[in-house]
């Protein structure tokens, strides 16, 4: 396992999504997470590290059940026969279903981005 893939996501979200300071990265200790370029960028943009401990899955819960509710509403129902065609198919999906139309029960049944705007409109009035 190489960091590329996990350095060109983070490269991406930090770019579309500009973070100011206080953002935690939750991971496990898988190696692409503890690469020294991966930490160096993290690093970089004064992103806290915050890794589970080794054996355990509860702290990276919630992304665990994203990885089982891609799989299960989306990739078991594909055949991809590259990376390079299953790359666009899975950025459609987390991007423009799973984070702005799929509502989800733990955030008062919003979508992700929905519950974000209602959530700075919400700092903005405090």
């Amino acid at each position: 396992m190489t960091s590329d893939l996990t350095l060109a996501a983070l490269k991406m979200a930090l770019q579309r999504r500009q973070p100011g300071p206080g953002l935690i990265h939750h991971s496990d200790q898988g190696s692409q997470y503890t690469d020294q370029a991966y930490q160096a960028l993290l690093k970089d943009h004064d992103i806290q590290a915050s890794m589970n401990g080794v054996g355990s899955w509860y702290d990276n819960a919630p992304m665990e059940s994203f990885i089982g509710t891609l799989k299960s509403e989306w990739v078991h129902h594909r055949l991809y026969h590259t990376r390079d065609e299953a790359r666009p198919d899975l950025f459609f999906y987390i991007e423009a279903f799973y984070n702005r139309r799929r509502r989800h029960s733990s955030l008062d049944y919003l979508s992700p981005e929905a519950y974000e705007q209602l959530y700075h409109q919400q700092q903005s009035v405090a």
